[in-house]
């Protein structure tokens, strides 16, 4: 994998130097810039595409939400600042990461990590060749794998991304899921319930039955789509 290129803005001088430091310990890092002037690091991001900006917020002239508006592209971005009100506007921009400072290195790095691996994701062309997704909870990017995932259920404009360690909240339609993550082997079993194909051992007419011993529900009219998709 290519070095992540990365522009750092922070109006605040010792911010930009600890963003240094702490990149000049991460491997694949390419520090490209640092700006205290949010309008000259506009000017310098519509000429030089870069993978990830990370951007405090609080800036006089244009403060980073409006400069990520502005740009011509979408970078990823990480979100450094002292404010916390703007979880949800960053939520909404598809950030990878809010970080609050004063932020440590192991904090940072594990943001830098989730760039990283989102970029991975977006640049695999093949489900086949992933093995994990990613998506939105808290207002950060997760990954999980798939050999992780136990089973989706939807609860209306919500839902929960269920895994032996924790379940993750996510804003989005069992539909939506559906469709984005179908090529990875997600079926839905129940107007409630999706599962990963490769999870399941057994059926009957009212249960699935999963490797792992768990049992979710299987409407009537998944039944025959689900045996179809498994053969039998």
């Amino acid at each position: 994998m290519a070095n992540l290129s990365v522009v750092n803005v922070d109006d605040e001088y010792p911010a930009l130097q600890l963003v240094k430091q702490y990149c000049a310990q991460i491997e694949d890092i390419d520090l490209q810039n640092s700006f205290q002037e949010a309008d000259v690091a506009l000017e310098y991001l519509k000429e030089n595409r870069v993978d990830l900006v990370i951007l405090d917020i609080n800036m006089p002239e244009i403060n980073g939400v409006e400069l990520l508006q502005k740009l011509p592209y979408k970078p990823l971005c990480i979100f450094m600042t002292l404010e916390t009100q703007h979880a949800v506007k960053a939520f909404e921009l598809d950030v990878v990461h809010y970080l609050v400072k004063p932020v440590d290195f192991e904090t940072f790095k594990r943001a830098i990590n989730k760039a990283k691996d989102f970029l991975q994701f977006k640049n695999s062309t093949e489900p086949e060749e992933k093995d994990f997704i990613m998506f939105k909870s808290n207002y950060i990017m997760n990954k999980v794998f798939l050999k992780d995932i136990l089973w989706i259920q939807g609860f209306g404009e919500y839902i929960i991304l269920v895994t032996p360690l924790k379940k993750y909240m996510i804003l989005d339609r069992m539909s939506n899921f559906e469709e984005k993550f179908q090529a990875f082997g997600f079926i839905r079993v129940h107007k409630s319930y999706i599962v990963l194909t490769s999870h399941i051992e057994s059926y009957d007419v009212k249960n699935v039955f999963l490797i792992g011993g768990d049992k979710i529900p299987l409407g009537r009219t998944y039944k025959a789509v689900l045996k179809n998709h498994l053969g039998k």
